[in-house]
């Protein structure tokens, strides 16, 4: 036995179908989209410290999530952003200085924006973790976006003033979105 279908009920069932498909569309590109930025660091010249840095801006900062290889083993090293994203030379030193968009306020004791903080290396080599960094954005006047990242040697005295390096770079990498 067969049943009629109504026109009526077929038009409204594709309607609806439609309107869920379209809504559930919606519903994923109204979502907040993440700011987000990486960093591929080559070694610099007669180095092997290789590895990704990624930028991810979250509510109390940028979180920056690094995974470093090719580090002398169990060593500290700094993880600093410079102020152009360039790192052409060998030596790393086309990076230019520290990033700091507040110089004008920085004191004796007071932290330079792209000065991220230290990290280990384990006994293989191996630095993986994240830091978060309040002072820096993904874009605006803070933004560490186009700049580059570099490891350096040794590392940083994030107190110093006025503020020094932190040995040569052992990896340089350009940061882009």
């Amino acid at each position: 036995m067969r049943q009629r279908i109504d026109g009526q009920a077929v038009h409204a069932f594709i309607v609806l179908t439609a309107s869920s498909l379209l809504l559930c569309g919606c519903t994923s590109f109204l979502r907040p989209q993440e700011k987000r930025a990486d960093a591929q660091l080559l070694p610099t010249a007669g180095n092997l410290a290789r590895g990704t840095v990624t930028f991810i801006e979250r509510s109390d900062g940028v979180q920056v999530t690094y995974n470093l290889a090719g580090l002398p083993p169990n060593s500290d090293h700094a993880l600093q952003i410079h102020e152009r994203g360039d790192c052409n030379a060998s030596d790393g030193s086309s990076a230019g200085a520290i990033f700091s968009p507040g110089a004008e306020r920085l004191k004796a004791g007071a932290r330079v924006e792209g000065d991220l903080g230290n990290i280990h290396a384990d006994s293989n080599g191996v630095a993986s973790g994240f830091i978060v960094a309040p002072e820096v954005s993904l874009d605006g006047v803070r933004s560490v976006v186009q700049r580059s990242v570099l490891l350096h040697r040794d590392a940083s005295d994030p107190y110093a003033y006025p503020q020094h390096g932190a040995g040569v770079p052992l990896a340089c990498g350009l940061i882009r979105q």
